[in-house]
């Protein structure tokens, strides 16, 4: 893996982060991005304080423009540093809650050009490349309130299960020219955007097999696991990493 470079989405704090750290740790030289230039910085210095290469893009995903100059950006940064975008994890969401009646328009349209349209449009930026050099891989950044109906989370699950769905159909358009586009779906993970729900986090992990809120590494060894080479015969999957809460 020591000639790929990563573009993570939301990578300045939780699992994005994480995940950031682990590719550098993997040989991967990484793409940081999101919004707080000061945590994206505190992430590119621990990454190269420990030997690894990384460099940050700031970004406001909200619609197909700013998707498609993060790409650029990013491709540009890849190829500064003598290699090429091969490697995207689509990580950046909004996690909105609440009942549907009371739901602003402007909640639901956010919450769905973030989760929704600026993947697919990363994709539609990065994917051809990675398809006429003959492979790369992608990660999409999933969630249990995709496959289990959570009160309060309708829009945020109805996000992440049209992602899914992309991501079966970018494993069938892109993968006959080498490129893997896989689903991580996390269940209760301890995060700066968890943190809110106090003990309702504690709870809904206290559902499954498990029983424990994951931390963020939980959730990056499996991204990690799905861009690596061991991973080669896998596309089209949603792995769900959520403590076995969908077996019971």
């Amino acid at each position: 893996m020591e000639t790929k470079t990563a573009l993570i989405t939301g990578s300045t704090s939780g699992i994005g982060r994480a995940t950031a750290l682990k590719l550098a740790r993997d040989g991967v030289r990484v793409v940081v991005s999101g919004r707080d230039a000061d945590r994206g910085m505190e992430v590119v210095e621990r990454i190269r304080a420990e030997g690894g290469g990384a460099e940050f893009v700031g970004a406001e995903l909200r619609d197909a423009q700013s998707a498609a100059e993060l790409a650029a950006k990013a491709t540009k940064v890849a190829e500064s540093a003598g290699g090429v975008l091969n490697i995207l994890v689509n990580n950046a969401a909004i996690g909105s809650g609440g009942p549907t009646a009371g739901t602003e328009e402007s909640t639901f349209d956010a919450v769905l050009a973030t989760n929704l349209k600026v993947p697919f449009y990363l994709v539609a930026n990065i994917a051809p490349a990675m398809a006429a050099r003959g492979g790369g891989a992608i990660v999409n950044v999933s969630t249990l309130a995709a496959e289990v109906a959570l009160p309060g989370l309708s829009v945020y699950g109805a996000s992440k299960a049209a992602l899914d769905l992309l991501t079966k159909s970018w494993a069938a358009e892109f993968g006959p020219a080498g490129v893997r586009v896989n689903s991580v779906s996390p269940g209760p993970t301890r995060t700066p955007g968890s943190e809110a729900l106090g003990e309702a986090l504690e709870q809904l992990a206290a559902q499954a097999p498990l029983g424990f809120v994951a931390d963020p590494e939980d959730i990056a060894a499996a991204i990690a696991f799905l861009i690596s080479d061991q991973a080669r015969f896998i596309t089209g999957a949603v792995l769900d990493v959520n403590g076995g809460r969908t077996v019971v």
